[in-house]
C-alpha cells in the first residue's frame, strides 16, 4: 500500500492483542504538510530559553509552524513544572484540532509520572503525531499500547537536526509514498561511538517497541510494559556504567520474556564504557552476555539513541530488520 494513501488521514487498521489481552486497532496519524502547526511541550525536565528557541527554529525550518505549550517554561525542581502543568500542556495539544503534531522539546525525567493521569480516550479520539525519545519512551510506549495510536521515537525539538536526522525525520513524518529504508550513517573509523557488531545473526520481522533502557526497566511491573511477544524491541541508553546496564537488563530478563521477541535492535549506548582503571566488563561484553543466549537475532549499533545522527522509528508498526546489514525496513 502506498504510504501517501496510508498516512494521508488517520486510519484504523487491525492491530495487536496486548499483553493484558485487550484487543486494539492500529491508528495511523496523518502525516505533516508544510504550514501545519506543531505543539511544542516539555513533559519531563525543564529546558533553557536557548533550548526552546533552538527547537522552534529547527521545526520551523521544516516548513512547519510552532505553538509552544502554555507551561513550557515552567520549572519545579528537576521537572518542567508540576505534573498538572505538564499534563495540561500535553492534553491541550492533543485536544486542539489546529495542532497536527505534538513534539517534545526535550526528555530528561518526569514523563513516567504522568502515565496514570493521561486521558487515553481523548488522545485516541484526536489521533496525531507524538514524537520524542529518551524519557519520552514512557509516553510513546504507553500511549501506543493503551490507544493503538502509532507514536514516533525520534529527535526531540532541541536535538541536533543533522542532514541524516532530518532526512529520516521527514521521510517518517512528512513526505514520500513509502517508508525509506533505515541504514547506518557513514562514519569514520575514529568515531568509536558508532561501533557496530552482530551478537546473533539473522533477519526478523515484528512490531517496533522500545526506547531508553532506563525507562523500559522502570516500566517493569506496571500496566505500561510494551507487548513484546513477537516484537522487534529496540533499546538504547546513555551515561550508564556497564554494571548498571547489566542490572537493568537482568531486570528485563527476569520480568519480561525477552526470548519471545522476534529480535532486538541495540542502538548506540553513548558514554557507557567503564573507566580504564575500573574492574569491569566492557560495554560489548556486558551486552553480549545478556543477549547471546536468547536464541533470537540481536545486533548493536543501530542509529538510535543519544547521538547526532538518529533515525525516526514508528512505535507499533511492523518492520523487517537484517542484523548483518544493519538495515531496518518498515513493511506495514
Amino acid at each position: 500500500m502506498q504510504r501517501r494513501t496510508f498516512l494521508g488521514t488517520s486510519l484504523a487498521l487491525p492491530f495487536f492483542t496486548s499483553m493484558a489481552g485487550e484487543d486494539k486497532r492500529l491508528i495511523i496519524p496523518a502525516r505533516l504538510r508544510p504550514g501545519d502547526t506543531v505543539g511544542l511541550i516539555a513533559p519531563g525536565s525543564s529546558i533553557s530559553e536557548e533550548g526552546i528557541s533552538k527547537a522552534i527554529r529547527q521545526i520551523e525550518s521544516l516548513g512547519l509552524k510552532v505553538r509552544p505549550g502554555k507551561n513550557i517554561r515552567a520549572i519545579k525542581g528537576f521537572l518542567a513544572g508540576s505534573d498538572r502543568q505538564r499534563l495540561d500542556d500535553l492534553h491541550a495539544m492533543f485536544a486542539d484540532p489546529a495542532v497536527k503534531a505534538v513534539w517534545c522539546v526535550r526528555g530528561g525525567y518526569g514523563c513516567g509520572r504522568l502515565l496514570p493521569q493521561l486521558d487515553y480516550k481523548m488522545i485516541k479520539r484526536n489521533p496525531k503525531i507524538l514524537i520524542g525519545y529518551s524519557d519520552i519512551t514512557a509516553l510513546t510506549n504507553a500511549i501506543t499500547r493503551q490507544t493503538g495510536l502509532v507514536t514516533f521515537h525520534g529527535p526531540v525539538g532541541s536535538s541536533d537536526f543533522t542532514d541524516y536526522t532530518t532526512k529520516h525525520l521527514k521521510a517518517a513524518l512528512m513526505e514520500g509514498n513509502s517508508w525509506a529504508a533505515i541504514e547506518r550513517p557513514p562514519v569514520s573509523p575514529e568515531e568509536t561511538v558508532y561501533e557496530s557488531y552482530v551478537i546473533r545473526a539473522g533477519t526478523a520481522e515484528g512490531r517496533l517497541w522500545g526506547g531508553n533502557l532506563s525507562l523500559l526497566a522502570a516500566a517493569s511491573g506496571t500496566d505500561y510494559v510494551p507487548p513484546i511477544k513477537g516484537s522487534l524491541l529496540f533499546i538504547e541508553d546513555i551515561g550508564e556504567d556497564p554494571y548498571k546496564l547489566d542490572r537493568m537488563l537482568t531486570q528485563l530478563r527476569q520480568s519480561w520474556d525477552l526470548g519471545s521477541t522476534a529480535g532486538i535492535l541495540l542502538g548506540v549506548f553513548k558514554g557507557c564504557e567503564a573507566d580504564p582503571d575500573d574492574r569491569s566488563l566492557t560495554l560489548r561484553e556486558t551486552l553480549t552476555g545478556r543477549f547471546e543466549d536468547l536464541g533470537i537475532p540481536v545486533a548493536y549499533g543501530f542509529p538510535v539513541g543519544h547521538i547526532k545522527d538518529m533515525c525516526t522509528l514508528p512505535v507499533g508498526l511492523k518492520a523487517r530488520v537484517s542484523m548483518e546489514r544493519m538495515r531496518v525496513e518498515i513493511i506495514e
